[in-house]
C-alpha cells in the first residue's frame, strides 16, 4: 500500500469538534465515505492505460507524443520520459496493490502520483455529474465528488517537487512554501549566485524535498530516484499523528490528525486571500 502522509486505509476516525459543529461533522462524513484506495488505484490505473494508448497510437512520432506527455503529466515529464513514466506507474500500481507493506515514495513518484490524480479527478468528477451510475462502478463516493484541492493538501506531505511551476489550485499551505522558496532563489540569483549554490542556500533555509533540489536544477531522474521503499504494515507508521502527545504536535493536546482535518475544512472552498486570513487568525506557520 502507498504510504501518504495519513493512513489513507483509516477511515474511522472522529474529531471531537464534530459534536459541535454540523458542517465540520459533514466533512468528516464525506471522507469517511471515500475510499480513498480505490481512487490512487484508478487514477494510476487510468494514467498507465492512457499512457500505453498513447505510446502505441503515436509510435515512431515524438513530435506528437511530447505535447500529450506535457499536458498529461505538467509536473514529471520535466525530470522523466514516457518510458519512465510507465515503469513508475507499474512500480506505484504493484506496491498499492500490496497489503503486507507500506511503500513510501521520495519526490519523483509523489510527482507521478499527484498528476495522475488530477487527470483522473476530473475524468471522475464529469462522470459522476453525466452518468452518476457509471461513477458508482468505481466504488469510490456514494453521493459526492472528489475535492482534489482538498485531497493533496489532507493527503501529501509537502509539493516541494512543483516548485517553480505556475500553481493550478490553491493548495494554500504547500503553495505559501512555495512561493517562499521560489522568492528565495530569485532574490540569491539577482544576486549573482549560481544557480547550483542559490538551491543549496534554498535547502538550507527551507529543508527541500531531496527530489526538488534536482528538478530545480534541471537533473534527470537516475536508476536510484526510480525505487520504492517499504517497511512492514505492522510497523506503526502513523502512530505519532494520533498521539495528543507526540513531540511534533503543535498544539498542546491536540493529535496532529485532528488538526490536519480541522485545517483543511477551515481552508475548504478558500481563495488564497482568504485561506491566508485564515492562516494569520490560527496563528500556524507554513515551513516545516
Amino acid at each position: 500500500m502507498l504510504a501518504f502522509s495519513k493512513d489513507i486505509t483509516d477511515r474511522d476516525y472522529t474529531h471531537p469538534e464534530e459534536e459541535k459543529n454540523a458542517k465540520f461533522k459533514q466533512f468528516m462524513d464525506h471522507h469517511r465515505g471515500l475510499n480513498h484506495e480505490r481512487l490512487v488505484y484508478h487514477a494510476l490505473e487510468h494514467a498507465k492505460t492512457h499512457l500505453e494508448k498513447s505510446i502505441n497510437d503515436f509510435r515512431g512520432e515524438a513530435a506528437k507524443l511530447e505535447p500529450y506527455i506535457q499536458q498529461s503529466f505538467p509536473g514529471a515529464h520535466r525530470f522523466c520520459n514516457h518510458d519512465e513514466l510507465i515503469l513508475m506507474l507499474r512500480k506505484l500500481i504493484n506496491a498499492h496493490n500490496a497489503t503486507n507493506n507500506w511503500y513510501k515514495m521520495n519526490g519523483y513518484f509523489q510527482c507521478v502520483v499527484y498528476d495522475s490524480l488530477e487527470r483522473f479527478v476530473k475524468f471522475y468528477n464529469r462522470l459522476f455529474r453525466e452518468s452518476p451510475e457509471k461513477a458508482k462502478e468505481y466504488g469510490i463516493s456514494e453521493n459526492a465528488e472528489v475535492d482534489f484541492d482538498e485531497w493533496v493538501t489532507l493527503f501529501f506531505n509537502d509539493l516541494d517537487f512543483l516548485i517553480g511551476l505556475p500553481p493550478r489550485y490553491v493548495h494554500y499551505i504547500f503553495i505559501k512554501r512555495n512561493h517562499e522558496i521560489e522568492n528565495h532563489l530569485k532574490s540569491e540569483q539577482d544576486a549573482g549566485t549560481p544557480p547550483e549554490d542559490a538551491v543549496e542556500k534554498a535547502n538550507e533555509e527551507f529543508h527541500l524535498e531531496p527530489s526538488a533540489k534536482k528538478i530545480l536544477l534541471g537533473q534527470k531522474i537516475d536508476q536510484k530516484d526510480m525505487e520504492l521503499f517499504y517497511t512492514s504494515v505492522e510497523n506503526p507508521i502513523y502512530e505519532h499523528l494520533y498521539d495528543p502527545h507526540s513531540s511534533e504536535s503543535l498544539m498542546d493536546g491536540e493529535p496532529l490528525i485532528g488538526l490536519a482535518f480541522f485545517m483543511a475544512f477551515q481552508f475548504k472552498g478558500l481563495s488564497e486571500v482568504e485561506a491566508e486570513s485564515v492562516m494569520n487568525e490560527i496563528g500556524a506557520i507554513s515551513r516545516k
